[in-house]
């Protein structure tokens, strides 16, 4: 049964991201939050799941630790154990994109069902969200992105051959439908997921070192 506390949540969800947008759009991010509640009841989840789904990037991007207390106190520990386990950056500074990404991975491997649930609803939606953009404006979009156009699609096949590799739902086949649609929207041509992932790494740390010593030289 879907009741109050469902609706605290929509408005703590409102309240703390109130003002931010999707990556340099004008869509409110609440919006996303409500798809993803909305993909996670369609899939069978109960109010504390939905609850966690509004509030999934509440710790990352409203205020880390503190919030999670804050959540745990208001929702109960189930909530704030599957927020935690969305969350894959505490505080600021945060650490560099591609270790950020590589950790979270290494984490969702021993997630628990629930908590993959909602973070597999999470990435179906930015999924179907980056395909449409890019249907619409192209290569522009990748510029949004931290991990560019590479980096992005690496991220989300690797998460979705793990969210598929233990315990395959309705969502995560729907999120390796979306990912292979993307790939073939971009014309990228299927690779293994150890040498792709490897080659990303490597590409992507190289380049960031070389940004990074040039912006202390102008200094």
């Amino acid at each position: 049964m879907l009741g109050p506390r469902l609706q605290r949540a929509f408005r703590y969800a409102a309240e703390k991201h109130s003002g931010q947008t999707r990556k340099q759009t004008a869509v409110p991010y609440l919006s996303h939050l409500m798809a993803v509640a909305s993909l996670v009841l369609e899939a069978g989840g109960d109010e504390d799941l939905a609850i966690a789904a509004l509030l999934h990037d509440v710790v990352e991007d409203c205020g880390g630790m503190p919030r999670l207390r804050e959540i745990r106190k208001q929702f109960g520990s189930r909530v704030a154990k599957i927020v935690e386990g969305c969350t894959d950056s505490f505080g600021e500074p945060k650490a560099e994109w591609v270790k950020r990404k590589k950790d979270y991975l290494r984490e969702v491997k021993h997630a628990d069902a629930e908590t993959r649930l909602v973070s597999a609803s999470d990435k179906l939606h930015n999924v179907r969200t980056i395909l449409a953009d890019y249907r619409k404006d192209g290569e522009a979009i990748w510029a949004r992105f931290s991990g560019k156009k590479e980096g992005t699609l690496w991220y989300y096949r690797a998460l979705s051959d793990e969210y598929r590799r233990r315990n395959p739902n309705r969502i995560t086949r729907e999120l390796g439908i979306a990912v292979a649609e993307l790939e073939r929207a971009v014309g990228k041509k299927p690779r293994s997921l150890k040498r792709s992932s490897k080659k990303f790494a490597t590409k992507f740390t190289k380049e960031f070192m070389q940004t990074l010593a040039k912006n202390l030289a102008q200094k």
